[in-house]
């Protein structure tokens, strides 16, 4: 299949400093793809690239296999929605979503038409004779991301849109977001520096650093198998443990960690014996018991702080060995309390061996 949009051996210079290196990202059709990752990575830059917000210093751009990067942004079948939603506010709810459709000479029929089909999809069919400033956030959201669908085009670009809204709205706009591009199937490009929004509502996630691609892949893939300290790191918490690789019989490798014998999963790597090794263990994978377990790895260690934060507990435990583990248990099932001696522990499958 041939991606909607491909950008291949993409770079962005400004002066000296590379904002974006050697880019190459083919998105399918219908995918909803995420870029995430912290502030200055180039992921709005990529965004902006595509959009024709920004010029490409070198290699091109493609949308359904035509390059575009020479095109100005009004000849380039995409659409962005900003932070901001930038409605028009002398516009009533309708002629916002009608803007777009009334510049393109759409027959007047034809866009009341496409303009109540979308408001319905949104639930907003009874608003559409006020003005922006009666609405709330969350339906100004709504009102914005339907005046860019509207002119249907190939890609939607979404450079944070949900930041300006509170934690239990945002919360509620990204499922909404979700099923409006399923619905649509439309491909969306989105860009966030927030993991919950990349793993709510990706198909694809594109992790970036320092401009350039990190890893990709299905949220479920980048949590479980992150292929490095960055990865592991910005898309939830991890513990690190590092060592020497001691022997590897694939899928697993053996690490001795602080006179303790470790095994991971390869995850794609190729450890030599005698290399060093940083081992990347999600704090919920951790168990703890309050007696050595019978042919289970356990670390004998001691709780230091008990955290309660609603849909789990965290756990500080500090190991005989003098690491520090973070623990994330079920609340309801936890009866441990701070001071208390622990048996910490881990399934194999669920330590995994990281690249760098």
């Amino acid at each position: 299949m041939q991606p909607v949009v491909h950008f291949k051996n993409v770079n962005k210079v400004y002066g000296t400093l590379a904002a974006v290196e050697n880019l190459d990202l083919a998105i399918a059709p219908g995918q909803f793809v995420t870029l995430l990752g912290p502030s200055g990575c180039g992921k709005s830059t990529t965004l902006r690239m595509l959009g024709g917000f920004e010029d490409v210093t070198s290699g091109e751009i493609y949308l359904d296999g035509k390059p575009i990067s020479h095109l100005p942004p009004n000849k380039r079948n995409v659409n962005i929605v900003f932070q901001d939603y930038a409605l028009f506010p002398h516009l009533t709810v309708a002629r916002n979503i009608a803007f777009g459709l009334e510049l393109k000479g759409m027959e007047r029929e034809a866009i009341h038409r496409r303009v109540t089909e979308l408001l319905t999809l949104v639930a907003l069919q009874d608003y559409a004779g006020r003005m922006p400033d009666q609405l709330s956030g969350g339906q100004r959201q709504r009102v914005a991301l339907m005046r860019a669908l509207a002119p249907d085009p190939n890609v939607l670009l979404l450079d944070e849109p949900l930041s300006a809204l509170d934690a239990k709205l945002r919360q509620q706009m990204q499922i909404e977001l979700k099923s409006i591009q399923q619905t649509t199937g439309k491909t969306f490009l989105f860009v966030t520096h927030d993991q919950e929004e990349a793993l709510t509502m990706s198909d694809v996630i594109v992790v970036m650093n320092k401009g350039r691609i990190e890893q990709m892949g299905g949220p479920d893939e980048l949590y479980a198998r992150p292929r490095s300290r960055f990865v592991a790191d910005f898309i939830g918490q991890s513990n690190f443990l590092e060592g020497r690789v001691v022997s590897v019989s694939d899928p697993v490798a053996t690490i001795d960690w602080q006179g303790n014998s470790v095994h991971a999963d390869v995850n794609g790597t190729s450890p030599a014996p005698g290399a060093r090794a940083t081992v990347a263990l999600r704090p919920e994978a951790l168990y703890c018991l309050p007696g050595k377990p019978e042919g289970r790895l356990a670390l004998k260690g001691r709780i230091g702080r008990r955290v309660f934060k609603g849909a789990h507990t965290s756990l500080d435990v500090t190991l005989e060995n003098g690491a520090s583990l973070l623990v994330q248990l079920d609340p309801v099932a936890l009866s441990h309390i701070e001071g208390d001696e622990v048996w910490v522990g881990w399934r194999e499958r669920d330590a995994v061996l990281l690249a760098d």
